[in-house]
């Protein structure tokens, strides 16, 4: 019997999702010599994955999903003739690629690298119109995320000399315009829709617990249809005089 612990990490992931039964049907196929006979077999042991896990069912392309899981518990020495495409092992075992890190911070923290990134962008707009749009959507998005970070609004002016800073004076707006048309606001809703409002679950708890009080007091006979307050215990008929 196969030790899981002793297998790769990524088999033992696939070994305790399917079972150690199935994994030894897996390793069966490598006694197989038939090309046709080992797929048919393997098809079947796909099946047979699929309702042991039947949450896989949504999503998508699950045949190729599960083929792939077989063809890595299987190993590479065994060829499947597979309805889909196989992935190399090699992207399992292998590690991949440090990611280098950023040696050089931003110029100014409060907007980060994203916002000189996208200045860089709007600098090879050849289109006079195209940059100008591009510079108001540039100041809008400096403009909230300096309020986010120094949790206080900031001035037209300050966003334009910042972003004469960040684009090496090349990208401008006439000051007069953009605080006459307020071009670094974000644009208003629509007339007509309605504001999304956040359901409170303190006042409809409130209302639960109101609700339930209510149910237990008609129960326990303090209520009725009514409102009236109900006697407990039964009714006497009045006593008749001795003869």
């Amino acid at each position: 019997m196969t030790d899981i612990n002793s297998l790769p990490f990524h088999l033992q992931l696939l070994v305790r999702e399917y079972g150690h039964s199935t994994y030894l049907l897996i390793q069966g196929l490598k006694d197989i010599e038939d090309a046709a006979e080992r797929t048919k077999r393997a098809s079947a042991i796909v099946q047979l994955m699929l309702r042991l896990q039947p949450a896989l069912r949504d999503l998508p392309e699950i045949q190729t999903r599960l083929w792939n899981h077989l063809h890595a518990m299987a190993g590479e020495d065994v060829a499947l003739e597979a309805p889909v495409a196989l992935r190399s092992l090699t992207v399992r075992t292998e590690k991949p690629s440090r990611v280098p890190y950023p040696r050089t911070a931003p110029k100014l923290r409060a907007y980060g690298a994203a916002i000189e990134a996208l200045i860089a962008k709007a600098l090879t707009l050849e289109d006079a119109a195209e940059r100008e749009q591009a510079t108001i959507q540039i100041g809008r998005t400096m403009k909230f995320l300096y309020r986010q970070h120094n949790k206080e609004n900031a001035k037209d002016m300050t966003i334009l000399r910042h972003m004469s800073e960040l684009s090496g004076g090349q990208l401008k707006l006439d000051p007069a315009v953009v605080d006459s048309e307020n071009l670094f606001e974000m644009p208003a809703a629509p007339a007509g829709s309605k504001p999304f409002i956040v359901p409170q679950p303190q006042q409809r708890e409130g209302r639960d617990r109101r609700e339930g009080r209510d149910r237990d007091n008609r129960g326990n006979g303090f209520g009725n249809k009514n409102g009236k307050k109900r006697k407990k215990g039964r009714s006497q008929e009045p006593q008749q005089p001795p003869q």
